[in-house]
C-alpha cells in the first residue's frame, strides 16, 4: 500500500482537494502528515457520511 498526497487522492476519487482537506481535518479520513503535506493510502475509498434515508425528515413538526 503506497502513500500518495491528499491532492492526488482527491483527483483520483473525483472530489475537490478542499473537501478532502476538510474530511482530513474532521478525522473522517485516515491521513498522515509528513512535513507540510498530508498523505493517504492510495486504495482508501471515499465514504459519504450523509444521512440519505430520510430519517430526519419533518423533525421540526410538533406532535399533535
Amino acid at each position: 500500500m503506497a502513500l500518495i498526497t491528499l491532492k492526488e487522492w482527491a483527483a483520483r476519487v473525483g472530489i475537490d482537494p478542499a473537501t478532502a482537506r476538510q474530511k482530513a481535518g474532521r478525522g473522517t479520513l485516515p491521513v498522515v502528515k509528513m512535513g507540510r503535506d498530508w498523505f493517504i493510502e492510495e486504495d482508501t475509498p471515499n465514504t459519504d457520511a450523509r444521512i440519505k434515508s430520510g430519517k430526519y425528515k419533518g423533525w421540526r413538526k410538533k406532535a399533535e
